[in-house]
Formats: structure tokens, sequence, C-alpha cells
């Protein structure tokens, strides 16, 4: 029954995180035509809003993590874990990025989580990447600034 509940909490996170990067991504675009910055403060605009998605993305699977570890009983996060909330964040932002230091690790049902979180991760920075391409080839094309090889 954990692995169930686990599948679907995973599923929840998963069209919670694209949902959110949806409307982040959506938004920029309306955004960033109408401050009255250069073309250089408009990419950083473009940028942070992307780091604010990705920042809100992991806090959700990390608020996961905790209450599956402290609440619901759905397994743990192990090593060097003092429990608190930096634990949790620190676990979700290696996991959401995939670079899975090793020093925090999942166990039971929690795992399942874990798993896809890295997945997730990797197609919505994906996802931002090129999204901040396209933002980057469209303020070259204002400008009439270098343009990409084709």
């Amino acid at each position: 029954m954990g692995v169930f509940l686990a599948v679907v909490l995973t599923l929840v996170l998963v069209g919670a995180t694209v949902l959110i990067h949806y409307e982040v991504l959506r938004g920029i675009p309306r955004l960033v035509p109408h401050l009255s910055i250069p073309a250089r403060g408009q990419i950083l605009v473009v940028i942070g809003g992307i780091f604010f998605a990705h920042l809100v993305e992991i806090c959700l699977y990390a608020l996961a993590f905790f209450l599956m570890h402290n609440q619901v009983g759905l397994g743990s996060i192990a090593g060097e874990v003092s429990g608190g909330w930096l634990d949790f964040f620190y676990f979700s932002a290696s996991t959401y990025s995939t670079l899975g230091v090793g020093d925090v690790f999942p166990k039971g049902p929690l795992r399942v989580v874990a798993g896809i979180e890295s997945l997730n991760g990797l197609v919505l920075i994906g996802w931002s990447a090129s999204f901040t391409y396209l933002a980057m080839e469209q303020s070259w094309e204002r400008r009439g600034g270098p343009t990409p090889p084709a």
C-alpha cells in the first residue's frame, strides 16, 4: 500500500511541477516586453523567473519528503540528516538536479518519489534551457545582434 501511495503522490507532484513551470514560462514573455530595461536585464529577468520556478518546485518536493518522512511514514531520508527542513531541501535539490551527492539517501517507498523527481527535474531543466535559448534568440533579433548558427 505504501508504494501505491508513493506513486500517487509522485504523479501529483509531477503534475504540479509541470503546471508551475508552464505558468511561469507562460508569464515571463508577457512581463518582459513591458519592462523598460536593456535587453541584458530582460534576459536576467527570464533567468530569474526560471530559477524561481525551479526553487518552488524543489520546495514542493522537499515538503513532500518532509511529510512522508515525519507524518505519513512512507519511508525516510537517511545518512547525514538532522531532521530539519534544510535536510529535506538539500536532498530535494540534489535529487531534482540529478547531482545525487550520496551523503543523504532515501529509504522505503520514498525512493519512488526521489527517482521520479530526478527525471522530472531533468525534463524541466531541459525545458528551461530551450526556453532561455528562444528568449536569447528573440532578444538578438530585436537588437539586430549576433545571429546564432542555424
